[in-house]
């Protein structure tokens, strides 16, 4: 990264409180040009429940003192409940977020240094609650920055996929279980620090409860949805992600569903700012993200709005690895999305294992009750599926298929005889039945090198009772046959010449989503059933001419001083003698000190998940948090736990939460519930 220390404006920081209505403070660091008072400028806000002083300081550090000496004031405001704010978080996206965010908008446009213009950015998070507080239109809120977010709570967020349970639900419950643990610094807050920190420990809860009470499409993951009513937002958008994100779709989503000026961007990335990109190429993201905001809260023509309204990185066929440092493609765009330059191309599934091109005089179907196929998968499948939601840290994408397909029926092409190109949603229409009332389809798309490793290009999962709806789920009739089409991730990629596409099709795909209650035999139809491509011709011409993005740039790091070194690990353990098999995923981020606030920060985290051979009801998912935080002789420490098994009936939940003043416990609580399977 080029670090850019000599800006247009000279820069002052910040940290201070925005005292809300009801007497609530937030806490917000701000960094503005220093004669703003003078010469005012608009703001940008980023908005999250992770600590602006220590958990998101490093990152903040080189975007919001950038876009300050560029001439806008950067802020960051923690939440209601986190970081140094006053109150408590218990839950995701609430009403009172969105109300406290229009607050801030209002303190924001008041403020002599501002001219009145506010936007909005943020990844995760920051790019949800961008959206959500759009849809409220404060008058203040010129545009936004969305990042790795989604437009659709339920469908398309981290908790569930076509129906089915993600086990990244349980991972990401974990780490919010910790985050909600934290204590705000007593250098900020004063002696009341103490008090703060065990109201939270308190009142935040075991948030995974609340959301394992929600297993279908209701009111609960409707509110914060912006796809409920894309005419709310009325304000530019820009939404930007990663093929290797979990949230590319809503990029595509937004694309067609919003009816203002808007632009979307998705990198070869995991879930990361594009600056920071990994897989790379990274790119100069603030760079770019200047020319949005020096447009929409400026008024100055930058030609970003001259230029197609999608650029997605074609990725170029590669062996399948855990973790890429690079991924090899190149920049394509399309005007408009939906595009009329992407056309569906159709491939019929055969009885013998083939994916063959459907045309006007391919043969007559077969009848249902001949050439079936049927696939009863083991529980390994999944255990090199990678996580839904990567960080490409540890290593946590897909690995070479073959290890999957092995229980899974496969469909493939014949080698290609030249290369083709895909982007867009793949989609994949089964004519299937299955023996038991509660089941679920695993759908992997992969690319098939010339020495035969499997590359997964795209996936997608449908819990079959969801198959007409994801609010009103119907169990199945065993024996009874269903069409059904199942709707995989977006993806560009590019099929090189003597490749092969495989299709392949499994009944659990565990641990990144939770397995149906008993063992599933499904039945197909392979001649009444298709996978659908959106194939796109390469359009030479028009990519040698797109805008280039420079080189990344950030501002000066803060300063830290590494003190334990990180340690990232992701194990497969298969014990054959006690039939016994892990997932074991080892985050420790370290230790080191930030220098400037003399604040010594630890963090790392252990998720094993566990099932024994064919015994559904031996599965498990575990996980454990530790944190530190310590200046001089304060130092605090917390430790939170969770499991979650299942039997056919239920979900059972044991968390722990214990915190430690010094070498005290101050703190401990227990947590056991057992909350219905609903249909999953």
């Amino acid at each position: 990264m080029h670090i850019v220390s000599d800006f247009p404006r000279q820069i002052q920081e910040e940290e201070t409180w925005i005292t809300l209505a009801d007497g609530c403070r937030l806490g917000v660091r701000i960094w503005r040009p220093v004669d703003a008072e003078r010469h005012p400028v608009p703001a940008i806000l980023e908005y999250l429940p992770y600590s602006k002083r220590d958990h998101t300081a490093l990152r903040d550090a080189q975007m919001h003192p950038y876009w300050a000496g560029h001439g806008y004031a950067g802020v960051r405001v923690d939440l209601r409940g986190s970081g140094e704010s006053d109150g408590v978080l218990t839950d995701e996206y609430l009403p009172q977020e969105q109300e406290d965010g229009v607050e801030i908008l209002r303190w924001l446009g008041e403020q002599p240094w501002c001219t009145g213009n506010v936007g909005m950015v943020g990844i995760s998070w920051g790019g949800f609650n961008g959206l959500q507080i759009a849809a409220l239109q404060p008058p203040e809120l010129k545009a936004v920055i969305t990042l790795c977010s989604t437009d659709d709570r339920y469908a398309d967020d981290i908790h569930h996929m076509g129906g089915c349970l993600l086990g990244d639900n349980l991972s990401w419950a974990s780490t919010m279980f910790d985050g909600n643990a934290s204590p705000p610094d007593p250098a900020l807050v004063g002696e009341r620090w103490r008090d703060m920190w065990l109201e939270r420990l308190e009142g935040s809860g075991l948030w995974l409860i609340k959301w394992l009470e929600h297993q279908r499409r209701d009111a609960y993951w409707k509110h914060g949805s912006v796809c409920e009513d894309f005419s709310r937002i009325q304000c530019p958008v820009y939404a930007i992600s990663g093929w290797a994100d979990g949230y590319c779709n809503a990029v595509f989503h937004l694309l067609a569903g919003l009816d203002v000026p808007r632009k979307g961007l998705v990198g070869p990335w995991a879930h990361k700012y594009p600056h920071l990109g990994v897989p790379g190429p990274a790119i100069g993201f603030l760079q770019e993200s200047l020319r949005w905001w020096d447009k929409w809260l400026k008024g100055e023509e930058t030609g970003i709005m001259d230029e197609p309204m999608l650029r997605v990185w074609m990725q170029d066929s590669v062996p399948p690895s855990a973790r890429y440092d690079t991924r090899p493609g190149r920049w394509v765009s399309e005007p408009t999305w939906p595009s009329p330059r992407i056309a569906t191309h159709t491939l019929r599934l055969t009885d013998g294992h083939g994916l063959e091109p459907e045309s006007p005089d391919s043969p007559p179907l077969a009848p249902a009750d001949e050439a079936l196929l049927a696939i009863s998968s083991p529980l390994s499948v999944g255990l090199y599926a990678g996580k839904w939601c990567s960080y490409n840290a540890p290593p946590d994408l897909p690995h070479d298929q073959r290890d999957e397909d092995g229980g899974s029926l496969i469909f493939q092409t014949l080698r290609l005889k030249e290369a083709i190109e895909i982007c867009g949603q793949p989609e994949v229409e089964l004519d299937i039945e299955a023996d038991q009332p509660v089941a679920m389809v695993a759908l992997r798309l992969s690319n098939i090198a010339m020495d035969d490793k499997a590359t997964r290009v795209s996936y997608g999962l449908l819990n079959l009772t969801h198959r007409d709806s994801d609010e009103f789920p119907e169990p199945l009739t065993p024996g009874k046959r269903y069409r059904v089409r199942i709707k995989l991730k977006h993806i560009a990629q590019q099929f090189a010449a003597g490749h092969a596409i495989r299709l392949s099709l499994s009944t659990s795909y565990w641990p990144l989503a939770w397995p149906s209650p008993k063992p599933v035999k499904l039945t197909i139809n392979p001649a009444a059933s298709y996978l659908r491509l959106p194939c796109r011709q390469p359009q030479p011409s028009e990519e040698a001419s797109l805008h280039a993005f420079g080189e990344p740039e950030g501002a000066p790091p803060l300063a830290r001083t590494l003190t334990r070194p990180s340690q990232e690990e992701w194990r497969v353990i298969r014990d054959l003698a006690s039939d016994n098999n892990f997932l074991e995923v080892i985050n420790d981020e370290g230790s080191y000190r930030l220098d400037d606030i003399d604040l010594t920060v630890a963090a790392q985290v252990v998720e094993r998940y566990r099932y024994s051979y064919d015994h559904y009801d031996s599965l498990s998912g575990w996980t454990e948090w530790q944190r530190t935080f310590q200046r001089g002789d304060w130092k605090v420490r917390t430790v939170t736990r969770t499991l979650m098994t299942a039997d056919a009936e239920n979900f059972h939940l044991h968390a722990t939460l214990d915190a430690y003043e010094g070498e005290n416990r101050i703190f401990s609580k227990i947590w056991d519930e057992q909350i219905p399977r609903d249909l999953v």
